[in-house]
C-alpha cells in the first residue's frame, strides 16, 4: 500500500466523520455513542428465578405499560454485574465445549447452554431538561440476537434479527433532568446462520436527539447520472414530523468534495408533513468534472442536508456518496465507469482471531486492508447485513460489496429486513449488488424459488433500481431461481454446467458468488488426518470442488463471467470442514483467522495484483527429513523462475498464465532460494532458509493498521540467533501491558482450544435458607450475640408492617467454591432496614468509603464452602398500604482475577489486540516465554 493512499484514507476520515459531528452540533441533531460504561450479566433462558425474576410480577411489560421487571425495571440493582463497554461478544469469552454447536465453533453458548444463551445489559444515561420537546431516540447498530429493550421499565420492543440495524424513540418515557435506564434482554439461544455469529450487543449504540421535523432514519437517497463532463446528483429526502408545527419549510442540499470545498447545492421551500407523517422530496445538482469512484482511487463527496423553518436551522443530515457507473454485460462481465473490470472477491463473515464477532472499527479497516493488499477488489457479505463500519471502510479504501440479506421470503420479516438493510446502505457506492438468498437448497430449483425471487427481486428494484439483484445458487444451473435470478450467483462450478447454463440464458449476467472451498492450514505441508492438519498446497479438496488456481483459471478465461469470490478470504470460526472436535475453525480462507497469509494468498497476489510477485513454499526446516523428496512450488508473475539450493542450481522454468511451478528437492538444509526473471532480467528473488532454535520474542506492528485509532494489531513470532523468523516455533508467550488493554489474542490455530480472552471472572452467590427473629430493642448490636436456635422464622413471612418489632436480626448463608487470597468477594446490600449492621461468620464488616451499601470482604473471615451471614436492622416502614416492601438482602460478587494474557504460537505466529487507554499517552505491550529473551513494544 502507497504512503499517499494511506495519507488520503486518513483525511477522508477526518473529514468524513469528524467534520460532520461538528456540522450535527448547530442544529438540533445529536447522536451520541454511549458504548462506555455498560452492566452486563447472564440471565437464563428458562428459569425465571435465575433470570432475575424477569417477567414473574403479576403485571408484566406486555399486560400494562411501564411494568418492566427484574433487570427490566428501572430500580433494579446491578452494582454486581460486571462493567464493560461495547461492542461485547460474550460467546467468545466462553471455553470450547464438544458438546456445543458445530456450527459456531463449538463455543460454549446458545441453547444448549441455557445459563450462557441470555445476556442482561444496562446502562444509565442523564437527559437534561433543555432536551424536552426533541425526540429523543435510541438506535442499535445490531444486536444477536432476539433482543427485547426496555427504557426506564417502559417496553420498547423486540428486535428478532441479529443483523439489522434498529431504533427506539423514547421521547414520552424519558426522566428529563434526571437518570434513566437501559436495560436490553438478549436471547443467543437461535442461531440464524451455520457459522459463528457471536452473542450479545457486538455493534455500536446511540443516543439520537432530534427536532420533531427531522429527517427519518436512512432518510437520504443519492444517485448520480454522468452525462458528458458532469454528473447529474439526484438527492432524495424523507422528512418525518412527531410534532404538531406546520407551515413551510427550507430544505437545503450542498455537495462537498473530499476537501470540505462546497461544488454544488441547491434550496427549495416545501410544505411540512402532518402530524406523525412521512414526506419525500427530491432535489437536483451538478457536480462538474466528477472525479468517478474505483476501487483504485475511491474518491468520495459529501451531502448536507439542512432542514430550516422560520430561517432557523432544526436538522442537518451527512451522506457521503461516490459517482460512478456499474454495468453487468452478459457477453463481457463487469464495468466500472464504463471499463472492463474482473471481480477478483472473497466472501468473509465477521469473526476475528481473539474479538468474536465484536470487531472494533479500526479491525474493520485491517481487514479489507489485508484483502486489498492480497489483491482482491470485491467482498461478498456473508450471509446477513454487515456492520455499517465494514461498508466505510470498503468506501475509502475501494472495495466493492455484494450486500446480502439475510433469509429469502415474501412476507413482512423478509421484505422488512431487506428494506432495512438496502435503505440503510444504498449510499454507499462500494455497493454494486443486492443479494436477496444464498444456497436455498428447499426452494432453489423448482417453482417457488421463481416466484420468491420474481418478488424479492421486484421489491428491491423499488427500493434501489440502480443496482441488479443476484442469488447464490448451488444445487444445479437448470431451473428455479437459475431462470429468472437478475445476475446468475454460481456457487462452485462442480455443481453444475455453468457454460450449458449461459448458452441457455444468454442474457443473463453472471458470477462466481462462490468457489474455491479449499482447505489448507497455514504452515503445515503435509496432511495428518489424526491431527486435523490439511496440507497448504492448493489442491482440488473434493471431487465437486476445485482448487483456488482451477476456479480462477476457469473464471478468467471466459469474458462473459464478470469474476469470482472465493470461499473464504479469512477462516472463520465454526464449519471445521473436513473434520470435527476438536477443530474449532474452517480451513476454507485465504488467510486465518487472525489474517496471516497461507500461501494461497499468493497465488492470487501473483494474478490479481500489478506488482512482481515471487514466493516460495515450503518453509525449510526439515530436520530428520534429510535425503527425502519435498514439493517446492514457486507462486509467480515473473516469466521465469530458477530455483536454486545451498546455490546449486535445480533449474529454470516459464510460468504458465494464472500458473505455478513445481519441483521435486531431496531436502537439505541451507538456503532455498527462487529467482524471477522478466524479458531476461532478474526482478524478484525469495528464499526459505533453515533457522537456529528459537531465541528471541519480536514484536511488530502490522503495517494494515491504515487509520490510526485506540486499537491496534500486533504480531507475535520468534526468531533465532541470526534473527530469522522460525517456522515451526509453538512457544506459549505470555503477555503483559501497560497504557491500554488486552482485548484478544489468537494464533490461528484451527485446533487451539486456548482462551480467545482473559477476562476476571465474575460469580454472583445468592444467600439463601435465609431467616429472621425479632429483637426488642432499636439499639443494635455491635457483636453477634448468641440468638436463640428455636425462633429462627422465614424472613418477611406474613410480615404486619403495621405492627413491626423495633429491629430484626436476618441470617442467611452463602457458598464459596473456593476462599483464595486473591479473589475479591463483596456483598452488595439492597436496603432492607432504616439502620444496618452486618456479620460475615461472626465478624462485624465496615462498608466501603464508595458505597455505603457495599462491603468488601477480607479472606480471613471467609471459608471455603458454606458461610454465614447476619444482618441486623431497625425496619423500613410503609408510607402507602400498596408500597412493594423489598425482601431481598442482596448478593454476594466473587470476582477471580484472570490469568496474564497468554497464546501458543502455532507455526510460528500468533496475534494480540490491543487498546490504548483514553488518556494513556503510550502503550507498552510486553512478551516473555520460558528460555527465550522477552520482546517489547511501544505504541
Amino acid at each position: 500500500m502507497k504512503t499517499s493512499f494511506i495519507q488520503k484514507s486518513i483525511l477522508s476520515f477526518f473529514l468524513l466523520f469528524l467534520l460532520p459531528v461538528l456540522a450535527q452540533n448547530k442544529s438540533d441533531r445529536e447522536l451520541i455513542l454511549i458504548d462506555k460504561d455498560w452492566r452486563f450479566s447472564f440471565g437464563h433462558l428458562y428459569d425465571t428465578k435465575k433470570d432475575f425474576g424477569h417477567a414473574e410480577g403479576y403485571f408484566s411489560y406486555l399486560t400494562k405499560t411501564g411494568f418492566g421487571d427484574g433487570p427490566a425495571a428501572s430500580g433494579f440493582d446491578d452494582r454486581a454485574w460486571r462493567k464493560l463497554d461495547l461492542p461485547h461478544d460474550w460467546a467468545v469469552e466462553q471455553p470450547f465445549s464438544e458438546s456445543a454447536s458445530f456450527s459456531h465453533g463449538f463455543k460454549a453458548a446458545g441453547k444448549n447452554f441455557p445459563e450462557k444463551s441470555i445476556g442482561w445489559y444496562r446502562k444509565k444515561i442523564t437527559i437534561p431538561n433543555s432536551d424536552l420537546g426533541k425526540i429523543i431516540s435510541l438506535k442499535f447498530d445490531g444486536v444477536f440476537r432476539n433482543s427485547k429493550v426496555f427504557f426506564n421499565g417502559f417496553y420498547l420492543g423486540t428486535e428478532q434479527s441479529g443483523y439489522n440495524g434498529f431504533e427506539y424513540d423514547v421521547s414520552a418515557y424519558v426522566n428529563y433532568g434526571g437518570e434513566n435506564t437501559i436495560s436490553v434482554r438478549v436471547d443467543a439461544s437461535m442461531e440464524e446462520g451455520w457459522f459463528y455469529e457471536g452473542a450479545g450487543i457486538y455493534r455500536h449504540v446511540y443516543l439520537q436527539k432530534t427536532n420533531p421535523i427531522h429527517i427519518k432514519a436512512n432518510g437520504t437517497y443519492v444517485t448520480s447520472e454522468i452525462k458528458g463532463d458532469s454528473a447529474e446528483i439526484t438527492a432524495e429526502v424523507s422528512i418525518e414530523n412527531k410534532g404538531n408545527s406546520k407551515g413551510d419549510l427550507e430544505i437545503v442540499q450542498t455537495i462537498f468534495d473530499v476537501s470540505n470545498k462546497q461544488i454544488s447545492t441547491n434550496s427549495e421551500k416545501v410544505s411540512a408533513p402532518e402530524f406523525y407523517k412521512t414526506a419525500n422530496y427530491s432535489s437536483k445538482l451538478n457536480v462538474k468534472n466528477p472525479l468517478l469512484w474505483d476501487v483504485d482511487n475511491p474518491n468520495l463527496y459529501r451531502l448536507v442536508t439542512e432542514i430550516k423553518q422560520n430561517e432557523k436551522l432544526i436538522d442537518i443530515y451527512e451522506t457521503p456518496f461516490g459517482i460512478r457507473t456499474i454495468k453487468f454485460d452478459p457477453e463481457n462481465g463487469f464495468f466500472l465507469n464504463g471499463k472492463p473490470l474482473k471481480l477478483k472477491g472473497t466472501n468473509n463473515h465477521q469473526d476475528h482471531a481473539g474479538i468474536g464477532t465484536a470487531l472494533p472499527d479500526e479491525i474493520q479497516y485491517y481487514r479489507i486492508a489485508k484483502l486489498k493488499e492480497m489483491g482482491a477488489n470485491a467482498y461478498r457479505c456473508s450471509h446477513h447485513p454487515p456492520t455499517p463500519e465494514l461498508l466505510k471502510a470498503c468506501d475509502e479504501l475501494g472495495m466493492l460489496v455484494i450486500d446480502e440479506t439475510r433469509l429469502m421470503g415474501i412476507n413482512d420479516y423478509h421484505l422488512n429486513d431487506l428494506q432495512r438493510m438496502m435503505e440503510r446502505d444504498r449510499n454507499h457506492p462500494s455497493i454494486f449488488c443486492w443479494s436477496v438468498g444464498n444456497e436455498e437448497w428447499q426452494i432453489e430449483g423448482g417453482i417457488i424459488g421463481e416466484r420468491i425471487t420474481n418478488i424479492m427481486q421486484d421489491f428491491a428494484k423499488s427500493i434501489d433500481s440502480t443496482r441488479p439483484v443476484t442469488v447464490g445458487i448451488s444445487s444445479g444451473f437448470k431451473s428455479g431461481i437459475s431462470s429468472v435470478v437478475e445476475i446468475m450467483g454460481y456457487n462452485y462450478l462442480g455443481n453444475g454446467d455453468i457454460d450449458a447454463h449461459r448458452n441457455e440464458f444468454k442474457n443473463q449476467p453472471g458470477m462466481g458468488t462462490e468457489e474455491g472451498s479449499t482447505f489448507a492450514t497455514r504452515g503445515i505441508y503435509f496432511t495428518d488426518d489424526a491431527k486435523h492438519y490439511q496440507s497448504a498446497y492448493d489442491k482440488k479438496p473434493r471431487p465437486t470442488f476445485y482448487s483456488i488456481e482451477e476456479g480462477w483459471k476457469f473464471y478468467s478465461e471466459r469474458p462473459y463471467l464478470a469474476g469470482m469470490f472465493i470461499w473464504t478470504g479469512f477462516d472463520y470460526r465454526g464449519e471445521p470442514t473436513p473434520y470435527g472436535w476438536p477443530s474449532v475453525t474452517s480451513y476454507f480462507g485465504m488467510m486465518d483467522v487472525c489474517g496471516f497469509p497461507k500461501d494461497n494468498v499468493f497465488y492470487l497476489k501473483s494474478w490479481w495484483g500489478k506488482e512482481p510477485v515471487l514466493h516460495l513454499l515450503p518453509h525449510w526446516n526439515w530436520s530428520g527429513m534429510e535425503g527425502k523428496e519435498i514439493d517446492v512450488w514457486a507462486y509467480s508473475n515473473c516469466d521465469e523462475v530458477e530455483l536454486f539450493l545451498n546455490k546449486k542450481s535445480l533449474g529454470k522454468k516459464k510460468m504458465e498464465q494464472n500458473g505455478h511451478l513445481e519441483w521435486k528437492v531431496n531436502y537439505a538444509p541451507g538456503t532455498l532460494e527462487a529467482v524471477g526473471y522478466k524479458n531476461g532480467k532478474k526482478v524478484l528473488s525469495d528464499f526459505q532458509k533453515t533457522t537456529g532454535k528459537a531465541e528471541n520474542i519480536k514484536l511488530s506492528l502490522d503495517k494494515e493498521n491504515v487509520l490510526k485509532g485506540n486499537v491496534s494489531v500486533l504480531t507475535v513470532e520468534v526468531t533465532d540467533k541470526n534473527n530469522l523468523h522460525v517456522p515451526t516455533a509453538n512457544d506459549e508467550i505470555t503477555f503483559s501491558i501497560k497504557g491500554g488493554k488486552i482485548l484478544g489474542v489468537g494464533n490461528g490455530n484451527p485446533t487451539s482450544l486456548e482462551s480467545d480472552q482473559f477476562i476476571d471472572d465474575i460469580a454472583l452467590v445468592a444467600i439463601s435458607n435465609f431467616k429472621e427473629q425479632k429483637i426488642n430493642t432499636a439499639s443494635l448490636p455491635q457483636q453477634l450475640p448468641n440468638y436463640s436456635k428455636n425462633e429462627w422464622t422465614e424472613a418477611f413471612k406474613d410480615r404486619d408492617y403495621k405492627k413491626q418489632a423495633p429491629s430484626y436480626i436476618y441470617k442467611g448463608e452463602f457458598d464459596l467454591k473456593n476462599n483464595s487470597a486473591s479473589n475479591v468477594v463483596s456483598f452488595f446490600y439492597k436496603k432492607i432496614g432504616v439502620q444496618t449492621i452486618v456479620f460475615i461468620n461472626g465478624n462485624k464488616v465496615e462498608s466501603s468509603a464508595e458505597d455505603p451499601q457495599k462491603y468488601i470482604l477480607s479472606s480471613s473471615i471467609l471459608k471455603e464452602g458454606k458461610n454465614t451471614i447476619h444482618i441486623a436492622a431497625t425496619p423500613l416502614q410503609k408510607i402507602k398500604d400498596w408500597d412493594v416492601m423489598n425482601t431481598d438482602p442482596g448478593i454476594i460478587q466473587v470476582i477471580t482475577p484472570a490469568e496474564p494474557s497468554k497464546r501458543k504460537l502455532f507455526n510460528g505466529y500468533a496475534q494480540i489486540i490491543i487498546q490504548k487507554e483514553d488518556n494513556a499517552k503510550e502503550v507498552i505491550l510486553t512478551a516473555s516465554a520460558k528460555g527465550l529473551r522477552a520482546g517489547s513494544l511501544k505504541n
